[in-house]
């Protein structure tokens, strides 16, 4: 049962992230009441000696194996469409959304798990060679035929994800109904490509089209690699603009008042959003799974969450005593 709103992220597990040590940070998530695990198979290809990716599955299907009766306690999420089809040449080569391809994918995916269905299968990335129609139809043809109890997609623009869901209402079939994005307190420039994805940031479409639609949203990267709290990391050059300080401002001022981490506020300020945003967390040590699992639990003061919303995340908030009076017409 998930008692938790996190998911583990285990996208570095397998390259970076020796089997031991996975194994180690998926028991204490489970333990600890977690269920959802994030994955994809492409992951990570880019530390991979094959380039092609694959090892993450691997290492989460060793682990289910090892662990009688685990599969019925975990949930499991991944994705496919990004994958290398020849190595060093992404993102120009990838496998893409075709129905055959997505096919070939996921059923590679179950293999390498161990498994014969996975709770939520996601569009890695768009593919605009295929028709929104076909990528809807391939979608829902997952979750018939039993291969996907729920669907997502992945940095994809808004309207894309909106189309693909209408196509699959108005069919009676299973829709698209969660969404994964690069999301975190502080926020990008505008025009500027999130996690390396063209529409790789959550936006406010984004989370209009989930608070109507009732669609639930999950947010890779949300502790920006470490940077809020790791001297050593610098906040990437797409957050350099003034909101960012303002943002950082009131998030050192709440971190001081309720006594946890700007990283841990970041979380906490996340998993009590509205609409719900599920974060995903990548890290690789198990205090930095601790500190997360706390964050997600602390429910933040009202007069805290208001600090860190009254901010706005791009442009300054106006002061409405200092606004000149209009000319007269």
């Amino acid at each position: 049962m998930d008692t938790m709103n996190l998911a583990l992220g285990a996208m570095k597990f397998g390259t970076t992230v020796d089997e031991r040590t996975a194994f180690g940070l998926l028991d204490q998530f489970v333990d600890a009441g977690g269920s959802w695990i994030d994955t994809a198979d492409c992951y990570a290809f880019w530390d991979s000696d094959t380039g092609y990716g694959g090892q993450s599955e691997e290492v989460l299907g060793r682990w289910l194996a090892a662990r009688p009766g685990m599969r019925d306690r975990v949930r499991i999420s991944t994705k496919f469409g990004a994958e290398p089809v020849v190595a060093g040449r992404w993102p120009a080569s990838r496998t893409g959304l075709g129905a055959a391809e997505v096919r070939a994918q996921l059923e590679g995916s179950l293999r390498r798990l161990g498994t014969d269905r996975v709770d939520l299968a996601w569009a890695h990335m768009e593919d605009r060679t295929v028709s929104l129609e076909d990528v809807s139809d391939t979608l829902s043809g997952l979750h018939d035929d039993g291969l996907a109890a729920r669907l997502g997609m992945s940095n994809h623009a808004a309207w894309r994800v909106a189309t693909a869901r209408a196509r699959a209402l108005g069919e009676g079939r299973e829709p698209v109904s969660a969404l994964q994005y690069s999301y975190s307190y502080l926020h990008p420039r505008p025009g500027t490509a999130g996690a390396g994805h063209r529409f790789g940031f959550l936006t406010d479409e984004h989370l209009d089209l989930a608070a109507t639609g009732g669609l639930e949203i999950w947010a890779y990267s949300p502790l920006l690699g470490g940077a809020y709290d790791n001297p050593t990391k610098e906040i990437s050059e797409e957050f350099d603009h003034p909101g960012t300080s303002r943002r950082l401002a009131a998030l050192d001022d709440v971190s001081d008042a309720v006594g946890l981490t700007q990283g841990q506020v970041v979380l906490a300020w996340l998993a009590g959003h509205e609409p719900a945003v599920r974060p995903i967390l990548g890290g690789s040590k198990p205090e930095q799974l601790a500190a997360a699992m706390t964050a997600v639990r602390t429910v933040l003061p009202d007069d805290a969450r208001a600090r860190l919303d009254a901010v706005e995340p791009l442009t300054p908030t106006v002061d409405e005593d200092r606004v000149p009076d209009p000319e007269p017409a």
